[in-house]
Formats: structure tokens, sequence, C-alpha cells
């Protein structure tokens, strides 16, 4: 027996675990610096009130006899599915109830969703880009070729016709650069895969920070059904990063070889997950209700107002950058340095700030460097009066 070589061809350190391990020497290094952390994407503020008090009555659910739950449905149950098409609809998205999969997060599901393709084949990736959408490809020993964004395009590349692919994997707005597409960017990338034949995994986990006349969905996009699945995530709209909660949705048009992507997901499914368990369900659909959305937008407010924060303070000191707006991360070009590991050390050994290299989300990415709006306001704020002085 011998194991998947294809892990050769993966970074032997996940590029967030680095970042953690260069920071922990710093710290242990400089017991008296305060590090101020803006690097992982991992939210700061606690869940909404609706939701945990959804998730107390469901624990007290399950200690009774007469209402206690066992397995769930594979696709997630009907009560959640329904408040997510609810959601969709507010934005005048029709999903399918048989259309929507509740799963423990976006991330697993674009790594599994490779399940139900068939081997080999060529995946388009943008550079710079999200680590897992690679890294889950090599891992499969498909061959993977990348659409190049830079600052020429505003990181939002588009379709060029003289490339093949079988899957395209589209993130907007954008993990790192925050870049968002609007209709017609979108619109393009729906046309090119349908001429193909190809299918694209669109990642909208960062919608809830769109505003104004920018697409939330692939679905939005007319011809997107037959075309396109798209992953979303109550971790960034809700604080669900440590309490893991996410969903797929695969139209019923969407069919290749006379096979359904729909039904194929589902047997997958339906073999190797057990569901989302009923409490997290329960909080899950608590985040839709009138109390639960009032509340989780006044914290999405705190997190817009930071990127606000660092967007100005670029701004102020003439820095390039993308995001900040309808997005929660600020991808900016390291000034007067081209390296940006480099950079990385230099912010965090003169201003204790912690953010993350360019290069570590791909050949794109070196001279660029990502910060998060996730942090505190007390933090965020220290931070850019830090990197004020600095530069």
């Amino acid at each position: 027996m011998q194991f998947n070589s294809n892990f050769n061809d993966i970074a032997e350190s996940y590029l967030f675990a680095e970042v953690a391990k260069r920071a922990q020497s710093y710290g242990e290094s400089h017991p008296d610096k305060k590090i101020l952390r803006l690097g992982i994407g991992d939210v700061t503020l606690p869940l909404a009130p609706a939701v945990i008090s959804a998730m107390h009555s469901a624990v007290d659910e399950m200690s009774r006899k007469q209402s206690f739950r066992g397995y769930g449905p594979y696709e997630g149950y009907d009560f959640l599915r329904e408040k997510i098409r609810g959601y969709y609809a507010s934005f005048g998205v029709d999903a399918g109830m048989d259309e929507i999969f509740v799963s423990d997060g976006a991330k697993s599901d674009l790594g599994n969703i490779l399940d139900i393709f068939s081997p080999g084949g060529v995946a388009l990736i943008p550079d710079p880009v999200y680590p897992v959408y690679v890294d889950t490809n090599l891992m499969a020993g498909r061959k993977t070729v990348f659409a190049a964004a830079d600052r020429g395009n505003g990181f939002l590349p588009l379709p060029d016709n003289s490339v093949n692919a079988d899957i395209i994997y589209i993130c907007s707005p954008n993990n790192p650069t925050g870049a968002v597409y609007d209709f017609g960017g979108l619109k393009s990338w729906v046309d090119y895969a349908n001429s193909r034949g190809a299918v694209i995994l669109f990642d909208a986990a960062y919608e809830c920070f769109v505003h104004g006349n920018l697409p939330r969905s692939i679905y939005q996009i007319e011809g997107a059904r037959t075309c396109a699945i798209e992953f979303c995530s109550f971790s960034k709209i809700a604080g669900f990063t440590g309490t893991r909660c996410g969903y797929t949705v695969i139209p019923r048009e969407l069919v290749r070889g006379g096979l359904s992507a729909n039904k194929l997901w589902l047997r997958r499914q339906s073999t190797k997950f057990n569901g989302v368990s009923y409490v997290v369900q329960r909080g899950a659909e608590a985040v839709f209700s009138p109390e639960g959305m009032s509340q989780i937008k006044q914290n999405l407010k705190v997190y817009e107002n930071n990127a606000k924060l660092i967007s100005d303070c670029l701004d102020g000191l003439g820095i390039y950058y993308t995001g900040g707006k309808n997005s929660p991360y600020v991808w900016l070009e390291c000034p007067g340095e081209r390296d940006s590991w480099r950079f990385f050390d230099k912010l965090l050994e003169e201003a204790q700030v912690v953010g993350t290299p360019g290069a570590g989300f791909g050949k794109n990415g070196e001279g660029y460097f990502r910060l998060t709006a996730f942090g505190s306001p007390e933090v965020t704020a220290e931070a850019v009066e830090r990197i004020k002085k600095l530069f």
C-alpha cells in the first residue's frame, strides 16, 4: 500500500499556520511587546444573542425524550433550508429547497465537491488565491492553471478564450484581495463556462459585506444555473467560525453527461457525511430571524468600520490597495518592499502588527499584503496608528 504522493506537491506548512508560528516565536522572544493580529480572517465578536437563545432551546430539546433528535437529514433540516431559501429571495434569487445542502462550512465543501468530478481535467484558479482551491486539486492529482489577477486588472481577471478549463474557481468578494466582480464581469465568466461545458465553483463566503449594485450570488447572473455551484458560510455573516455551519447550492439544471450534479452531491454527502448537529442548525436558523438579522448587522457594521479605518489609513499614506469596501479584506501593495514575507517581518518587528504575506496566496501575491477587518475596534485602531507612525 502506497500513500498519496500528490501531497508532495503542496506546501508542507499551511500558510496561516506559518503566520501563527512566526508571530508566536516573536511573542515568546519579546514578552514585553503587545502583538496586534490582523492576519487570519477569524471573527472576534461573539454569537448574536438570538443565536445563543435558539441554541440553548435546542440543547433543552435534546434533553427530553419527546423532543430528542438523532441523525438528521443529510441535506439539512427543512427549517433551516427554508430560511436560506428566503435569504436568497431577498436579493432576487430563486433557490429550490432540494438545491440547498447544509454542511459544516464552505471550506469543507469546496474541497469535498471534487469527489463528484471525474479524475483528471484542468482547474482554472485565480492567482493570488485562497490556498484551499489549489491544494485540494493538487491532492487529487488534477492539473491547475492560473488566471493572473494583478494591479492591471484590479485583481479581477476575465476569461482568456485561449485557455480551456473544466473547473473554474471564483471568489467574490475575493479572499485575499477584497476585489468584487460587477454583473458584467461575472456574466463573462458564466458565458465562458457555458461555452465550454465547464463548471464554476463560486465562493460567496463574504457576500454579506456587499452593498449597492453588485452581485451577491452567481445565480443573479443569467445562465449560471447551468454552469455554477455556489458555496456560502455562516462563519462571517454570523460569527460561526468555531460553531461550523455553511451551505452549498446546486441547481437541478447543472447536468453533465446525463449526470445531475445535485444528485451526485446528495449521494456523496449521504455516504461520507452525517450532517450538521441539530443544535447548530437551530442557531443558524435564528440568524435569519428579524431579531437575529438586526443583531448580526450591528456586528457586521463593526467589521465594516474597521475596514474603513484601515482603508482611510492607506489612503492617507498614499498606498495602493484593493478591498476595504464591500469586503472585510484589505490587500495593499507593500510600501518600499517587493518581498512580502520581509514586509511581514518588518511590520511584526517594528510595529508588532501581524498580517498575511501576499506570496502565500500565489506568485501574483508577491509584493502585496493582506490585512483583515475582523479584529476588535480597539485593536484595529491601535494597529492603524502604529502603521501610520511606521510609514
